[in-house]
């Protein structure tokens, strides 16, 4: 799978990527059309990073998801 082009549907299987890595219950945080493509390669540097961790503490799941509210509209 190539990510590395910005669109809508790669933004769309990196927020969903980064939501079931993540455990993401409330899934209404994690709406792909509620983040800015032109956050893409900061959105992509944590999708990369989430996948090469192993185990995730509650802490860097904190962290993650705080991260990524940055990136909303």
């Amino acid at each position: 799978m190539k990510l590395e082009q910005a669109s809508e549907e790669n933004l769309s299987i990196l927020i969903n990527g980064i939501a079931d890595r993540l455990v993401v219950v409330n899934r209404s945080i994690m709406q792909p059309e509620d983040y800015q493509i032109e956050k893409y390669d900061d959105i992509k540097f944590l999708y990369d990073h989430i996948e090469s961790k192993g185990q995730l503490s509650v802490s860097e799941t904190e962290a993650f998801i705080q991260e990524l509210a940055n990136y909303r509209k």
